[in-house]
């Protein structure tokens, strides 16, 4: 291999390391967004089940609870989705970086613009999942709430 192209491909994979970093990250949160999903969704099947057994002075809350569940599994999938469209962009930045040298094109606005949009997605998937985060603890507020209303301890913290 001449010691010219050596550089050139060189400086390509330079280039794909910083959208491959963005892909470990995202993979990371995609890894943790899922698993959030799957607690949202079995936690859900349980206050189903849950309800069928439960005292009429307990369905309102179970049904408050599995609401907001519904809600919270919605917000997650949304940001799965927006995490999984920021690395098929992230990818694809990667893809275009190497056509761009083996075809010798200058693709260099559609580069910057697959960076973009690769952030534009990951930065609403993570509002959703501070969202979810607060619909978590306000859904255990309500349970806690509802264990303390039933006679049992209140809340860890002391509070009412």
């Amino acid at each position: 291999m001449e010691p010219e192209a050596l550089k050139d491909i060189t400086a390509i994979l330079q280039a794909a390391i910083s959208p491959v970093a963005l892909l470990s990250g995202v993979g990371l949160l995609l890894l943790s967004l899922t698993n959030r999903w799957g607690r949202v969704a079995d936690r859900a099947r349980a206050l189903s089940e849950q309800r069928h057994t439960a005292a009429p002075e307990e369905i309102d809350n179970l049904d408050t609870q599995t609401r907001i569940l519904y809600r919270r599994a919605r917000i997650l999938r949304a940001s799965i989705s927006l995490a999984a469209a920021s690395i098929l962009f992230a990818s694809l930045l990667i893809v275009a970086l190497f056509l761009a040298y083996l075809f010798q094109v200058s693709v260099r606005f559609w580069l910057i613009g697959l960076f973009a949009v690769s952030f534009a997605a990951l930065i609403p998937s993570i509002l959703l999942l501070m969202q979810d985060a607060g619909m978590s603890l306000r859904a255990l507020r309500l349970e806690l709430d509802a264990h303390h209303a039933r006679g049992a301890h209140g809340p860890p913290d002391g509070s009412p």
